[in-house]
Protein backbone atom coordinates (compact mmCIF):
# COMPACT_ATOMS: atom_id res chain seq x y z
CA UNK A 1 0.00 0.00 0.00
CA UNK A 2 2.94 2.34 1.00
CA UNK A 3 4.25 2.07 -2.87
CA UNK A 4 1.03 2.08 -4.12
CA UNK A 5 0.92 5.64 -2.55
CA UNK A 6 4.27 6.64 -2.82
CA UNK A 7 3.81 5.70 -7.08
CA UNK A 8 0.42 7.57 -7.13
CA UNK A 9 2.37 10.52 -6.03
CA UNK A 10 5.12 10.48 -8.39
CA UNK A 11 2.42 10.02 -11.40
CA UNK A 12 0.69 13.06 -9.92
CA UNK A 13 3.95 15.08 -9.56
CA UNK A 14 5.37 13.95 -13.24
CA UNK A 15 1.66 15.33 -14.53
CA UNK A 16 1.67 18.60 -12.70
CA UNK A 17 5.16 19.26 -14.35
CA UNK A 18 4.03 18.25 -17.73
CA UNK A 19 3.82 21.16 -20.01
CA UNK A 20 0.28 22.70 -20.65
CA UNK A 21 -0.96 21.96 -24.59
CA UNK A 22 -0.99 24.86 -26.20
CA UNK A 23 -3.44 24.94 -29.48
CA UNK A 24 -0.81 26.23 -32.20
CA UNK A 25 -1.52 29.22 -34.11
CA UNK A 26 -3.05 29.10 -37.79
CA UNK A 27 -1.11 31.58 -40.67
CA UNK A 28 -2.97 32.80 -42.92
CA UNK A 29 -0.72 34.62 -45.94
CA UNK A 30 -1.64 37.75 -47.44
CA UNK A 31 -0.25 38.91 -50.56
CA UNK A 32 -0.50 41.53 -52.86
CA UNK A 33 1.64 44.67 -54.34
CA UNK A 34 3.20 45.81 -51.19
CA UNK A 35 6.04 48.13 -53.34
CA UNK A 36 5.89 49.34 -56.44
CA UNK A 37 3.14 51.70 -57.92
CA UNK A 38 0.17 49.85 -56.46
CA UNK A 39 1.63 49.62 -53.12
CA UNK A 40 -1.54 51.42 -51.78
CA UNK A 41 -3.70 48.79 -52.54
CA UNK A 42 -1.31 46.21 -50.85
CA UNK A 43 -1.27 48.49 -47.63
CA UNK A 44 -4.70 47.99 -48.26
CA UNK A 45 -4.61 44.36 -48.22
CA UNK A 46 -2.72 44.67 -45.02
CA UNK A 47 -4.23 46.77 -42.65
CA UNK A 48 -7.66 44.95 -43.33
CA UNK A 49 -6.03 41.42 -42.75
CA UNK A 50 -4.76 42.45 -39.54
CA UNK A 51 -7.65 44.58 -38.30
CA UNK A 52 -9.46 41.21 -38.79
CA UNK A 53 -6.86 39.17 -37.37
CA UNK A 54 -6.56 41.32 -34.12
CA UNK A 55 -10.52 40.95 -33.51
CA UNK A 56 -10.79 37.29 -34.32
CA UNK A 57 -7.53 36.61 -32.07
CA UNK A 58 -9.07 39.15 -28.71
CA UNK A 59 -12.45 37.39 -29.05
CA UNK A 60 -10.60 33.59 -28.77
CA UNK A 61 -9.29 32.87 -31.95
CA UNK A 62 -10.60 30.24 -34.71
CA UNK A 63 -11.26 27.41 -32.27
CA UNK A 64 -8.99 28.21 -29.88
CA UNK A 65 -6.03 29.18 -32.27
CA UNK A 66 -4.79 32.54 -32.96
CA UNK A 67 -4.25 33.84 -36.04
CA UNK A 68 -0.78 34.94 -37.59
CA UNK A 69 -0.15 36.90 -40.93
CA UNK A 70 1.88 36.19 -43.29
CA UNK A 71 2.28 39.65 -45.51
CA UNK A 72 4.34 38.46 -49.39
CA UNK A 73 4.71 41.22 -52.11
CA UNK A 74 3.98 40.46 -55.72
CA UNK A 75 4.41 43.86 -56.79
CA UNK A 76 1.41 42.77 -59.46
CA UNK A 77 4.03 40.99 -61.26
CA UNK A 78 2.76 37.74 -62.63
CA UNK A 79 6.25 36.18 -62.51
CA UNK A 80 7.07 37.15 -58.92
CA UNK A 81 3.15 36.16 -58.28
CA UNK A 82 3.95 32.61 -58.98
CA UNK A 83 7.50 32.96 -57.33
CA UNK A 84 5.84 33.85 -53.48
CA UNK A 85 2.99 31.35 -54.19
CA UNK A 86 5.65 28.40 -54.46
CA UNK A 87 7.67 30.26 -51.45
CA UNK A 88 3.82 30.28 -49.49
CA UNK A 89 2.95 26.84 -49.77
CA UNK A 90 6.33 25.13 -49.36
CA UNK A 91 5.85 27.02 -46.12
CA UNK A 92 2.84 24.85 -45.75
CA UNK A 93 0.71 27.51 -45.28
CA UNK A 94 -2.81 27.00 -46.63
CA UNK A 95 -4.72 29.91 -46.88
CA UNK A 96 -4.05 32.98 -48.84
CA UNK A 97 -5.91 36.57 -48.33
CA UNK A 98 -5.09 37.34 -51.88
CA UNK A 99 -4.03 38.35 -54.91
CA UNK A 100 -4.60 41.93 -56.05
CA UNK A 101 -4.27 42.27 -59.52
CA UNK A 102 -5.83 39.48 -61.56
CA UNK A 103 -3.02 39.16 -63.74
CA UNK A 104 -1.17 37.98 -60.77
CA UNK A 105 -3.98 35.82 -59.62
CA UNK A 106 -4.54 33.62 -62.64
CA UNK A 107 -1.15 32.20 -62.67
CA UNK A 108 -0.37 31.78 -58.73
CA UNK A 109 -3.98 29.95 -58.81
CA UNK A 110 -2.32 26.64 -60.28
CA UNK A 111 -0.03 26.35 -57.80
CA UNK A 112 -2.43 27.18 -54.68
CA UNK A 113 -4.63 24.43 -55.93
CA UNK A 114 -2.09 21.96 -56.91
CA UNK A 115 -0.67 22.42 -53.52
CA UNK A 116 -4.48 22.06 -52.28
CA UNK A 117 -4.13 25.50 -50.59
CA UNK A 118 -7.44 27.83 -50.64
CA UNK A 119 -6.77 31.32 -52.14
CA UNK A 120 -9.68 33.50 -51.51
CA UNK A 121 -8.65 36.99 -53.69
CA UNK A 122 -10.32 40.49 -52.34
CA UNK A 123 -9.75 42.38 -55.53
CA UNK A 124 -9.36 40.12 -58.34
CA UNK A 125 -12.21 40.34 -61.12
CA UNK A 126 -11.25 39.02 -64.59
CA UNK A 127 -13.76 35.71 -64.76
CA UNK A 128 -11.46 33.66 -65.79
CA UNK A 129 -9.43 33.36 -62.22
CA UNK A 130 -12.59 31.09 -61.26
CA UNK A 131 -13.66 29.64 -64.62
CA UNK A 132 -10.19 28.23 -65.41
CA UNK A 133 -10.58 26.68 -62.15
CA UNK A 134 -13.78 25.13 -62.36
CA UNK A 135 -13.39 23.45 -65.82
CA UNK A 136 -10.08 22.28 -64.66
CA UNK A 137 -11.48 21.14 -61.22
CA UNK A 138 -9.74 23.00 -58.18
CA UNK A 139 -12.62 23.41 -55.66
CA UNK A 140 -9.78 26.06 -53.54
CA UNK A 141 -9.66 29.22 -56.08
CA UNK A 142 -12.37 31.20 -54.95
CA UNK A 143 -12.32 35.74 -54.62
CA UNK A 144 -14.70 37.60 -52.03
CA UNK A 145 -15.14 40.40 -54.82
CA UNK A 146 -17.48 40.69 -57.85
CA UNK A 147 -16.50 39.94 -61.31
CA UNK A 148 -15.95 42.07 -64.81
CA UNK A 149 -19.04 40.95 -66.23
CA UNK A 150 -21.49 41.49 -63.62
CA UNK A 151 -19.90 44.90 -63.65
CA UNK A 152 -19.63 45.50 -67.56
CA UNK A 153 -23.19 44.35 -67.31
CA UNK A 154 -24.17 47.48 -64.80
CA UNK A 155 -21.99 50.12 -66.07
CA UNK A 156 -22.09 49.24 -70.00
CA UNK A 157 -25.99 49.80 -70.40
CA UNK A 158 -25.88 52.77 -68.09
CA UNK A 159 -23.51 54.45 -70.44
CA UNK A 160 -25.26 53.65 -73.63
CA UNK A 161 -28.33 55.06 -72.27
CA UNK A 162 -26.82 58.56 -70.77
CA UNK A 163 -24.02 59.13 -73.32
CA UNK A 164 -26.50 57.88 -76.51
CA UNK A 165 -25.19 60.03 -79.65
CA UNK A 166 -22.21 60.96 -77.44
CA UNK A 167 -18.46 60.01 -78.48
CA UNK A 168 -17.66 57.62 -76.31
CA UNK A 169 -13.72 56.01 -76.34
CA UNK A 170 -12.84 52.39 -74.60
CA UNK A 171 -9.41 52.08 -73.43
CA UNK A 172 -7.57 49.65 -71.96
CA UNK A 173 -3.67 49.22 -69.98
CA UNK A 174 -3.14 45.70 -71.43
CA UNK A 175 -3.67 43.78 -68.29
CA UNK A 176 -5.65 40.81 -67.50
CA UNK A 177 -7.50 43.39 -65.18
CA UNK A 178 -7.56 46.75 -67.64
CA UNK A 179 -8.65 44.85 -70.93
CA UNK A 180 -11.29 42.35 -68.93
CA UNK A 181 -12.86 45.14 -67.26
CA UNK A 182 -12.56 47.01 -70.94
CA UNK A 183 -13.95 44.40 -72.89
CA UNK A 184 -17.01 43.40 -70.65
CA UNK A 185 -17.99 47.27 -70.57
CA UNK A 186 -17.10 47.45 -74.75
CA UNK A 187 -19.59 44.17 -75.33
CA UNK A 188 -22.34 45.11 -72.31
CA UNK A 189 -22.28 48.95 -74.45
CA UNK A 190 -22.82 47.89 -77.85
CA UNK A 191 -25.46 45.27 -77.20
CA UNK A 192 -27.22 48.41 -75.82
CA UNK A 193 -27.06 50.43 -79.06
CA UNK A 194 -23.76 52.62 -78.57
CA UNK A 195 -20.87 51.72 -80.50
CA UNK A 196 -17.18 53.40 -79.28
CA UNK A 197 -15.34 55.73 -81.65
CA UNK A 198 -11.94 54.01 -81.08
CA UNK A 199 -10.94 50.81 -78.56
CA UNK A 200 -7.22 51.48 -77.59
CA UNK A 201 -4.54 49.71 -75.44
CA UNK A 202 -1.80 51.96 -73.58
CA UNK A 203 1.04 51.10 -72.10
CA UNK A 204 0.88 51.21 -68.32
CA UNK A 205 4.03 52.65 -66.59
CA UNK A 206 4.96 55.21 -69.00
CA UNK A 207 5.35 59.12 -68.09
CA UNK A 208 4.23 60.77 -71.40
CA UNK A 209 0.75 60.29 -72.66
CA UNK A 210 0.56 63.59 -74.81
CA UNK A 211 0.71 62.00 -77.96
CA UNK A 212 -3.11 59.98 -76.62
CA UNK A 213 -4.09 63.19 -75.48
CA UNK A 214 -3.79 64.92 -78.64
CA UNK A 215 -5.56 62.02 -80.58
CA UNK A 216 -8.36 61.87 -78.26
CA UNK A 217 -8.69 65.97 -78.92
CA UNK A 218 -9.02 65.38 -82.40
CA UNK A 219 -11.69 62.77 -82.30
CA UNK A 220 -13.59 65.45 -79.68
CA UNK A 221 -14.23 62.05 -77.51
CA UNK A 222 -16.65 63.29 -74.45
CA UNK A 223 -16.30 60.09 -72.79
CA UNK A 224 -13.57 57.84 -71.92
CA UNK A 225 -14.11 54.26 -69.97
CA UNK A 226 -10.11 53.06 -69.25
CA UNK A 227 -9.91 49.64 -67.86
CA UNK A 228 -6.70 50.05 -65.77
CA UNK A 229 -5.39 52.10 -62.72
CA UNK A 230 -4.54 55.40 -61.20
CA UNK A 231 -1.17 56.36 -61.68
CA UNK A 232 -2.12 56.12 -65.36
CA UNK A 233 -5.76 57.84 -65.14
CA UNK A 234 -4.25 60.31 -62.77
CA UNK A 235 -1.48 61.55 -65.72
CA UNK A 236 -4.02 61.17 -68.54
CA UNK A 237 -6.20 63.52 -66.89
CA UNK A 238 -3.94 65.84 -65.89
CA UNK A 239 -2.02 66.15 -69.26
CA UNK A 240 -5.28 66.67 -71.03
CA UNK A 241 -5.90 69.75 -68.63
CA UNK A 242 -2.33 71.07 -70.07
CA UNK A 243 -3.86 70.66 -73.27
CA UNK A 244 -7.03 72.43 -72.28
CA UNK A 245 -9.07 69.44 -73.39
CA UNK A 246 -11.86 67.77 -70.73
CA UNK A 247 -14.18 65.00 -71.40
CA UNK A 248 -15.86 62.48 -69.15
CA UNK A 249 -13.02 59.50 -67.60
CA UNK A 250 -15.04 56.54 -66.22
CA UNK A 251 -13.29 54.01 -64.57
CA UNK A 252 -13.70 50.51 -62.90
CA UNK A 253 -12.67 49.75 -59.04
CA UNK A 254 -9.12 50.81 -58.99
CA UNK A 255 -9.25 54.32 -58.66
CA UNK A 256 -11.17 53.86 -55.25
CA UNK A 257 -7.45 55.55 -53.54
CA UNK A 258 -6.75 59.09 -52.74
CA UNK A 259 -3.26 58.41 -54.68
CA UNK A 260 -5.56 58.69 -57.88
CA UNK A 261 -6.36 62.59 -56.67
CA UNK A 262 -2.48 62.92 -55.96
CA UNK A 263 -1.68 62.27 -59.34
CA UNK A 264 -4.37 64.00 -61.44
CA UNK A 265 -4.79 66.75 -59.09
CA UNK A 266 -8.01 68.91 -59.95
CA UNK A 267 -8.35 67.10 -63.43
CA UNK A 268 -9.58 64.79 -61.96
CA UNK A 269 -12.81 66.35 -60.81
CA UNK A 270 -15.74 64.86 -61.60
CA UNK A 271 -14.16 61.37 -62.52
CA UNK A 272 -16.26 58.38 -61.83
CA UNK A 273 -16.17 55.04 -61.43
CA UNK A 274 -17.52 52.00 -60.50
CA UNK A 275 -17.24 49.84 -57.23
CA UNK A 276 -19.23 47.42 -54.82
CA UNK A 277 -22.05 48.69 -52.91
CA UNK A 278 -20.07 51.07 -50.56
CA UNK A 279 -18.97 48.44 -48.01
CA UNK A 280 -18.27 51.80 -45.31
CA UNK A 281 -21.51 52.12 -45.06
CA UNK A 282 -22.44 48.86 -43.98
CA UNK A 283 -23.96 48.72 -40.49
CA UNK A 284 -22.03 45.63 -40.24
CA UNK A 285 -18.64 47.41 -40.73
CA UNK A 286 -19.26 50.44 -38.00
CA UNK A 287 -17.39 48.98 -35.10
CA UNK A 288 -14.06 47.72 -37.34
CA UNK A 289 -14.10 51.20 -39.39
CA UNK A 290 -13.80 52.98 -36.02
CA UNK A 291 -11.19 50.52 -34.84
CA UNK A 292 -9.36 51.02 -38.11
CA UNK A 293 -9.51 55.09 -38.57
CA UNK A 294 -8.31 55.02 -34.56
CA UNK A 295 -4.74 53.50 -36.12
CA UNK A 296 -4.60 56.06 -38.47
CA UNK A 297 -5.67 54.35 -41.76
CA UNK A 298 -9.03 55.33 -44.00
CA UNK A 299 -10.20 51.98 -44.97
CA UNK A 300 -10.88 52.48 -48.60
CA UNK A 301 -10.35 50.41 -52.13
CA UNK A 302 -10.27 46.83 -51.17
CA UNK A 303 -9.98 47.08 -46.91
CA UNK A 304 -12.56 46.06 -45.88
CA UNK A 305 -12.84 42.82 -48.50
CA UNK A 306 -9.61 41.41 -47.17
CA UNK A 307 -10.67 42.09 -43.84
CA UNK A 308 -13.89 39.61 -45.04
CA UNK A 309 -11.69 37.10 -46.71
CA UNK A 310 -10.03 36.42 -43.16
CA UNK A 311 -13.45 36.71 -41.11
CA UNK A 312 -14.45 34.05 -44.21
CA UNK A 313 -11.82 31.61 -43.31
CA UNK A 314 -12.08 31.57 -39.70
CA UNK A 315 -15.66 30.49 -40.07
CA UNK A 316 -15.16 28.18 -42.58
CA UNK A 317 -12.48 26.63 -40.74
CA UNK A 318 -15.57 26.75 -37.68
CA UNK A 319 -17.98 25.21 -39.94
CA UNK A 320 -15.98 22.27 -41.56
CA UNK A 321 -14.36 21.64 -38.21
CA UNK A 322 -11.04 21.64 -39.80
CA UNK A 323 -8.19 23.42 -41.36
CA UNK A 324 -8.23 21.15 -44.50
CA UNK A 325 -9.10 23.96 -47.22
CA UNK A 326 -11.02 21.88 -49.83
CA UNK A 327 -13.02 20.85 -46.36
CA UNK A 328 -13.12 24.74 -45.85
CA UNK A 329 -14.01 25.84 -49.51
CA UNK A 330 -17.07 23.16 -49.38
CA UNK A 331 -18.27 24.77 -46.09
CA UNK A 332 -18.25 28.08 -47.63
CA UNK A 333 -20.25 27.14 -50.65
CA UNK A 334 -22.82 25.39 -48.77
CA UNK A 335 -25.18 28.38 -49.16
CA UNK A 336 -25.50 29.30 -45.62
CA UNK A 337 -24.58 33.03 -45.59
CA UNK A 338 -21.36 33.96 -44.00
CA UNK A 339 -21.17 37.49 -41.75
CA UNK A 340 -18.67 39.82 -42.15
CA UNK A 341 -17.62 43.60 -42.75
CA UNK A 342 -19.12 43.99 -46.19
CA UNK A 343 -22.72 42.26 -44.93
CA UNK A 344 -23.40 39.05 -45.56
CA UNK A 345 -22.18 37.13 -48.29
CA UNK A 346 -22.80 33.88 -49.82
CA UNK A 347 -20.54 31.62 -52.56
CA UNK A 348 -21.81 29.83 -55.62
CA UNK A 349 -19.73 26.57 -56.76
CA UNK A 350 -17.51 28.33 -58.78
CA UNK A 351 -16.27 30.47 -55.38
CA UNK A 352 -17.62 33.54 -56.91
CA UNK A 353 -19.75 36.05 -54.54
CA UNK A 354 -23.98 35.91 -55.52
CA UNK A 355 -26.38 38.98 -55.53
CA UNK A 356 -23.75 41.82 -55.92
CA UNK A 357 -24.48 45.23 -55.92
CA UNK A 358 -22.94 48.38 -56.87
CA UNK A 359 -22.27 51.99 -57.08
CA UNK A 360 -21.21 54.75 -59.39
CA UNK A 361 -19.37 57.30 -57.49
CA UNK A 362 -17.83 60.97 -58.21
CA UNK A 363 -14.51 62.23 -57.62
CA UNK A 364 -14.93 66.17 -56.32
CA UNK A 365 -12.57 68.09 -54.53
CA UNK A 366 -10.02 65.47 -53.40
CA UNK A 367 -13.08 62.85 -52.08
CA UNK A 368 -15.40 60.30 -54.18
CA UNK A 369 -19.06 59.49 -52.39
CA UNK A 370 -21.38 57.46 -54.66
CA UNK A 371 -24.21 59.52 -56.90
CA UNK A 372 -27.92 58.82 -57.69
CA UNK A 373 -26.94 57.12 -61.44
Amino acid sequence: MKKLVILSAAIVGLVMSAPVAIAEDITFSVVGPMTGQLATIGDQFKQGAQAAADAINAAGGVDGRQIKLDVQDDQCDPKQAVSVANRIVANGVKFIDGHACSGSSIPASAVYAEAGALMMSPASSNPELTDAAAKAGWPTIMRLYTRDDAQGAFIGPWIAKKYAGKKVVIMHDKSAYGQGVADAVKATMNQNGLKEILYEGINAGEKDYSALVTKLKELKADVVYFGGYHPEAGLILRQSAEQNFKFQLIMPDSIATPEFWQVAGPAGEGTMFVFPSDPQAKPEAKQAIEKIKAGGFVPEGFTLFSYAVIQAFAEGIKRAGSDDPAKVAEALKNGEPISTVVGPVTFDEKGDLKNVSYDINQWHDGKYAPIKP
